[in-house]
């Protein structure tokens, strides 16, 4: 059911909705519509990340190593 609503659009503003109404072979009303909906859309929900991010190939390094200092690797 539609629910009818008046606002004042300025004049500069609703010349560019003919315009472009127009120009798309629509109506003002449902290039409105179209806008309220993109803006006001219902959040989708997300999905967790799973697996890597990034798929390489080669050969992996150490798991743990034990010859460098794990604060050169955070503060180079």
């Amino acid at each position: 059911m539609a629910v009818r609503t008046t606002i004042d659009i300025p004049e500069p503003l609703h010349e560019r909705l003919r315009r472009r109404a127009q120009d798309s072979g629509t109506s003002i009303r449902s290039l409105v519509v179209r806008a309220l909906e993109e803006t006001y859309a219902e959040p989708r929900k997300r999905r967790p990340v799973t697996g890597p991010l990034i798929r390489g190939t080669g050969k992996l390094g150490p798991r743990f190593p034990v010859d460098e200092n794990p604060h050169d690797l955070i503060l180079s």
